[in-house]
């Protein structure tokens, strides 16, 4: 019961993990220009990812 529990726990924060490594990866394949024509900033869209996956 408690190593499932503790498996779980593990498979979760690897899979939040892979999905946080995989936004920033996107979001660093970003220009400068394309965030500029997106009218985006790029450390506020890092905190907003991981606002997202971590809570």
């Amino acid at each position: 019961m408690i190593f499932d529990s503790i498996m779980s726990r593990a498979r979760t924060s690897i899979a939040k993990r892979r999905q946080y490594n995989r936004l920033i990866a996107e979001i660093d394949s970003f220009s400068s220009r394309d965030l500029a024509d997106m009218r985006a900033d790029r450390s506020e869209m890092l905190y907003q990812v991981h606002k997202q996956i971590y809570g």
